[in-house]
Order: C-alpha cells, then sequence, then structure tokens
C-alpha cells in the first residue's frame, strides 16, 4: 500500500519506516526539517518537508503522496524542539506536541477527508496515566486520568481529542507505553546514572513500556489490516517504580536509585511525577494482541532493559 508517516524521522518514525518498507509498502515519511530528508531516503521512504500546523502544508504533501493510509506519529518532544524533559512543567515541555495532536490531527483528517484516505493511525500514550481508583492495571474501556489541575491536563485533553477525532472518523488510536529502544534508551539511562531519577515514596505506581521496534510492529499491523479503535500498545508486564528503576539502573550500571519521601519530591519534581511514581495505573495488552495477532518481541521490560543496556 502507499502509507503516508506524518512524523517520520521522529524516534518512533525511524524505526517505522524501515519495516513498512520491509513489508512491500511504499512510504512517503514527513519531517520538519530539509536537513532531515536524507535520513528518510536511507530509510527507504520519499521524504516531504511539511509543517503539521498549516493546513495547507498538509493538504499538499497528502494530496501529492495519494497514500492509501496515514499514520500520524507527530510530536516536538524532542530537546530540539521543547528543551530538557521537564514533568514539573509539563504543559510548557509539551506545548507544541499538543497542538500536533490537536491542531494536527484535525489538519491530517481533514486532507484524508479530502483526498478520499480511508485509512487512519495515530499515536495515543498508555504508560503510567490509566485512571488512578480500582486495579493497577487498565483496559482500553477504562478512562484515562484527565490529570485536572495538573500541568499533564492539556497533554491529556490533547490524547483525548486524538482519540475521539480519530475514532469518529473510524481509524485507529495506538496507545503506546513508555518508550526504549534506539534514539530513547539513553534519555531513560542517563539522568539514572547521574541519579537524578530516585524512587518517590514507595514507588508504587504502576507504569507499562514498549521497546520502539514492537511499537513499530503493531503499528504495522494497524495500517495493514485497517485497524479501527483503540489499542494499548505496551509489554505483557506493568510494573510498579520500585521494580523497574532498579533494574533500569542495575542494566544502565548506575547505583540503586535513591530513594525520596513524596513530601519533599512534590516540590523538586512536581505533581506529576509523584503522582507517577506512586498512584500510576498501567495496562494490559490483550486487545492488541486478540485483535491485531500482535507479539512483542520483548514480552517484558526485563529483557529489553538489559539487550539495549547490557
Amino acid at each position: 500500500m502507499r502509507v503516508f508517516v506524518a512524523g517520520g524521522s521522529g524516534v518512533l518514525g525511524r524505526r517505522l519506516v524501515p519495516q513498512l518498507v520491509a513489508r512491500g509498502h511504499q512510504v512517503t515519511a514527513t519531517t520538519t526539517s530539509a536537513a532531515k530528508l536524507e535520513v528518510l531516503a536511507r530509510l527507504g521512504a520519499e521524504g516531504v518537508v511539511m509543517d503539521g500546523l498549516d493546513a495547507r502544508s498538509v493538504g499538499e504533501a497528502v494530496a501529492k503522496a495519494r497514500p492509501e493510509v496515514i499514520v500520524h506519529q507527530m510530536t516536538a518532544i524532542a530537546v530540539g524542539h521543547a528543551g530538557e524533559p521537564d514533568m514539573k512543567h509539563m504543559d510548557r515541555w509539551f506545548a507544541g506536541t499538543n497542538r500536533l495532536r490537536t491542531e494536527g490531527t484535525d489538519h491530517l483528517l481533514a486532507a484524508a477527508e479530502a483526498s478520499g484516505v480511508d485509512g487512519f493511525v495515530a499515536q495515543g500514550y498508555a504508560a503510567w496515566n490509566g485512571i488512578r481508583s480500582g486495579g493497577w492495571v487498565k483496559t482500553e474501556q477504562d478512562p484515562v486520568d484527565p490529570m485536572t489541575g495538573t500541568p499533564a491536563e492539556p497533554g491529556m485533553a490533547a490524547l483525548a481529542h486524538v482519540q475521539d477525532a480519530v475514532v469518529e472518523a473510524g481509524g485507529a488510536v495506538l496507545r503506546y507505553g513508555w518508550f526504549y529502544g534506539p534514539g530513547a534508551t539513553g534519555d531513560l539511562a542517563e539522568p539514572v546514572r547521574r541519579r537524578r531519577f530516585p524512587i518517590v515514596g514507595g514507588g508504587t505506581g504502576y507504569c507499562s513500556w514498549v521497546h520502539l521496534d514492537d511499537a513499530a510492529a503493531a503499528t504495522v499491523l494497524a495500517v495493514e489490516q485497517r485497524a479501527a479503535g483503540v489499542f494499548n500498545i505496551v509489554d505483557d508486564e506493568p510494573a510498579p517504580a520500585a521494580q523497574w528503576l532498579p533494574h533500569l539502573a542495575e542494566c544502565a550500571g548506575a547505583k540503586p536509585p535513591m530513594r525520596v519521601p513524596a513530601w519533599l519530591a512534590r516540590p523538586l519534581a512536581g505533581e506529576v511525577a509523584v503522582a507517577m511514581m506512586t498512584e500510576g495505573r498501567g495496562f494490559s495488552n490483550a486487545r492488541a494482541k486478540r485483535e491485531l495477532g500482535w507479539r512483542p518481541r520483548y514480552p517484558s521490560w526485563r529483557e529489553g532493559f538489559r539487550a539495549e543496556l547490557g
């Protein structure tokens, strides 16, 4: 098929494009920088410069590519766009990404309708942000926590917009867990090595992880099957921070993480980080396995972290 990957030069796009090409698909991939067109060409895609926040730019790029499926992977989380990670001020850190998930999603859906594209797959998020009540592991039927009154609230609202708009249009939203793998693991390991990633409180908050290559493989399946609806793309083992963070430190060759009480972490790291580490809810991948036939290469972050950092 002809597949249009918006955000093809991003951390997931760079793993997704080669998998699509290897499966025989013709890929057009976008970037915001002409300097990255060569990277996309090496991955096997036809690269195009596109501004996801400009309706005309999006419409022209989609019309020229004539795709059968659009894959929305546009974010602005990279340091070059958003600066250093800052969970205390997530509203500022994710401001560009939030616009791409609201305005950018609307532009892509409008372009899809104008060009007669009936396949659409978009990036969502399902790591630690399950609703903070009830059990520790959530399905697609459980609501995502809106994080009302915290700096994460605008980001959660943007994710809700993606889900509502894309599902209404008949597309699929893949709610990926916390990424690790090429281009992402280093960002995790470095603060752990510098002992800037402590366990907060009892570390009881759950999180779900997914290797980038596994996330890409699930996306290929969603594209080929013209999937519709919401799917959690996470590994088999949602786990509390008290388990995964010491293992990450060990794999990274770092000292065991420090422990910090929630009352001390709150003014330093912010309410969102404390909620994630103490109350976060992980997610189940049962639907993706059952309906997409997806099987992660790394069923657990345990072997995944070791493979990346060992």
